[in-house]
């Protein structure tokens, strides 16, 4: 899911407060992309028994290429967001999707665009790898996110999603 040419800075405005820089995560990145992934978990309310668990994760989809994972910096307030895409493939398009799996910004950098501009790069780097389309899930309670994800074009699917938990 690698793209050199694109993993250094990207700048994008945001009409709702300063720009964001993104940025894709490296290993450099492990120890704020976790703390963020931390916040995202608390935020689901799903706690994590080892508490180096996330930062485990996370090193090792960006180690094995198995996710593109997105930091967002606001200048002034830090690196505050992070969003984690996989690789699928559509068995109804008979072509490859991308699932946005995770898109979570800190309270710290709430309403300063920087989920819009995650969002929208998630997009546009799909549209350049020639994806059929993004596929994401919210909690039905999170109209905050629904809100975010209609406005930049996600239509809501008529599928219930099933989940079969073996652990």
């Amino acid at each position: 899911m690698r793209d050199r040419a694109a993993e250094q800075h990207g700048v994008t405005s945001s009409a709702e407060g300063p720009e964001a820089v993104l940025r894709v995560a490296g290993e450099a990145d492990l120890d704020i992309a976790a703390e963020l992934f931390r916040g995202y978990l608390d935020f689901y309310e799903v706690p994590a028994e080892d508490p180096d668990g996330p930062r485990q994760f996370l090193a090792e989809r960006i180690a094995k290429d198995e996710s593109l994972v997105l930091l967002a910096e606001v200048p002034g307030v830090g690196t505050v967001g992070f969003a984690q895409v996989y690789r699928a493939f559509s068995s109804l398009t008979l072509s490859t999707a991308w699932i946005l799996n995770d898109l979570y910004v800190a309270p710290s950098g709430r309403r300063t665009g920087a989920g819009r501009a995650l969002l929208r790069e998630v997009l546009r780097r799909a549209k350049e790898a020639g994806v059929a389309g993004v596929q994401l899930e919210t909690a039905y309670d999170n109209h905050v996110a629904q809100g975010l994800y209609e406005s930049e074009g996600f239509v809501r699917e008529e599928f219930h999603v099933y989940f079969h938990d073996l652990g």
